[in-house]
């Protein structure tokens, strides 16, 4: 059975209702919770509850271990910051006139959002979805709980107030969480290109053909990476 088509002025409203209603749900006394930390200064686009979500999401994909930080300490909230209030953030490059019907998986995106205004209103909703199901936002939540909720929103088998579907928020979610952790440093993520060591990834450098054949033999690349700022 087709799906019904997906309206972005209807989803938008939803999102924007969710987030009036946990306002004012916190501003009841007998309902604050304690206060939460605030996120360092310095995010474009990302508002403060938005901030707490997407650091909460970094730190839990990539926890600090033996071979790198976590992911705050990489930089991966300022890099998905950056690229949600840059052109891609906008949807400078994407097709938005519909028409907005679900599409089959070869076909790719098939929301009327810009991946900005995904992340706005998948956060509010899935937060909604946190509170509404264990009682507190997703940055509040203890590991087993959040890691309960990414999974079935990355299996789409959870449904969002709202009607945003799972599955796309979450695909956009581990794919600018992957580019933060991967990408040159310049952008705001890897920072001090601590995941590209951690993988012996030399960075841009122009010829590594050599050091191709010279670690063949399974030892672990150790050169210092070359970033962009590096090279001008």
């Amino acid at each position: 059975m087709r799906q019904p088509a997906l309206d972005r002025r209807a989803i938008l409203l939803l999102a924007s209702g969710i987030a009036g209603a946990g306002t004012a749900a916190e501003a009841a006394p007998a309902a604050t919770p304690p206060a939460a930390e605030t996120p360092p200064a310095g995010y474009i686009f990302l508002q403060p509850s938005e901030a707490l979500f997407v650091e909460a999401l970094a730190m839990h994909m990539v926890p600090a271990d033996d071979l790198s930080p976590d992911g705050v300490a990489l930089g991966i909230p300022v890099f998905i910051d950056r690229a949600l209030a840059g052109s891609w953030g906008k949807g400078d490059r994407l097709y938005m006139q519909g028409p907005w019907r679900s599409g089959s998986p070869n076909q790719g995106y098939q929301l009327p959002l810009t991946p900005s205004e995904l992340y706005r209103v998948g956060i509010a909703q899935s937060n909604a979805y946190c509170q509404a199901t264990y009682g507190k936002t997703f940055d509040r939540l203890p590991a087993a709980e959040r890691e309960g909720f990414l999974v079935a929103l990355s299996q789409g088998r959870l449904a969002l107030p709202g009607g945003l579907p799972a599955r796309p928020f979450f695909d956009v979610l581990y794919q600018t969480v992957m580019e933060g952790m991967f990408a040159d440093p310049i952008y705001g993520g890897n920072r001090d290109k601590a995941a590209w060591r951690m993988i012996g990834f030399p960075g841009v450098m122009a010829n590594n053909a050599q050091n191709i054949a010279l670690y063949n033999d399974g030892r672990r690349f150790t050169a210092e990476p070359v970033g962009i700022a590096d090279m001008s």
